[in-house]
């Protein structure tokens, strides 16, 4: 892996270069995002509707859920 300073990475960033030769992506981390399991119980018919819409956005029923729950919490917050 080749090694440049935090300038040129962000530069290179900003310009929309590959970054593949300069990170070891199988060590990169999202700070914050870390992935947490929870079991939800939904109603049956809650969920087809759910995956009718995940299959109607073309995306799975676990991220239309998460973007869902996140959209919420977002909206909740700039009512404060």
């Amino acid at each position: 892996m080749k090694t440049i300073s935090v300038e040129d990475f962000d530069k290179k960033f900003d310009d929309g270069e590959d970054l593949d030769d300069y990170v070891d992506w199988s060590k990169a981390t999202r700070p914050g995002l870390e992935l947490v399991h929870v079991d939800v119980d939904l109603p049956e018919e809650v969920l087809r509707r759910v995956d009718a819409e995940a299959a109607r956005l073309g995306t799975t029923r676990q991220s239309l859920m998460a973007e869902w729950i996140a959209e919420r919490l977002e909206s909740v917050r700039q009512v404060k």
